[in-house]
């Protein structure tokens, strides 16, 4: 007899200010820590300009000032190193309890990743992992970031795919702490990519990729 999916709540926004999403990652997540039965869930959306930092960030990949400038900038939790978020690319965060899956960070990473490239399968585009290097490329470009946090296996933070995006924030740093990749857009190799239609095609590959179904929004 099939095992039910496990459940997890949908959470669709539209632009989202990085703080605020921050916040509401580390609540859901706290909450989880203190009452495992509680349902996972996954939050999609786009944010305003925003540099952010994983704990182990170096400042060597920032080439501006951070302490003469007006661009907002947060230091998190995560793992990986500087990235830049802005509208046009779609954000993924998963609030995942991870003993319910597998209790393996390189094995959640590396399924990250196959969501990515599913997606961009049925653009018919041939995405890639490069060994040693979290995320996801596309003809030498680096389509999507990946970075995440995990307390007590469960998932925070996760991955951002750029969709239609205005890649010049970029260049004020060197994203991710690499130099010799640059970043790219999907708009550059599809014309016909519509962030709305990514977002659903987001939704479906998740699904299929970790086993389980979503359901409707609640307080939790």
């Amino acid at each position: 007899m099939e095992q039910p999916k496990r459940k997890c709540i949908l959470r669709n926004l539209e632009l989202v200010p990085y703080s605020i999403a921050w916040q509401m990652q580390r609540d859901l997540v706290a909450l989880r820590v203190e009452d495992r039965s509680l349902k996972d869930v996954l939050i999609l959306l786009e944010h305003p300009p925003v540099y952010t930092l994983g704990t182990g960030s170096s400042l060597n990949f920032v080439k501006f000032d951070l302490n003469r400038t007006n661009l907002e900038i947060h230091r998190t939790e995560r793992g990986g190193e500087v990235t830049y978020h802005c509208p046009g690319q779609l954000i993924c965060y998963p609030i995942l309890n991870l003993r319910y899956y597998r209790k393996d960070l390189h094995w959640y990473l590396r399924q990250l990743e196959e969501v990515i490239i599913r997606v961009l399968e049925v653009y018919e585009l041939k995405a890639y992992r490069i060994p040693g290097f979290t995320g996801v490329w596309l003809e030498g470009h680096k389509i999507a970031a990946i970075g995440i946090k995990v307390r007590r296996w469960i998932a925070m933070h996760g991955f951002s795919i750029n969709v239609c995006s205005d890649l010049t924030g970029f260049d004020r740093i060197i994203p991710c702490g690499i130099a010799n990749k640059p970043v790219g857009s999907l708009d550059r190799f599809r014309k016909d990519i519509d962030i709305e239609l990514v977002r659903e095609l987001v939704q479906q590959k998740f699904a299929e990729v970790f086993g389980i179904e979503f359901e409707t929004e609640n307080n939790n």
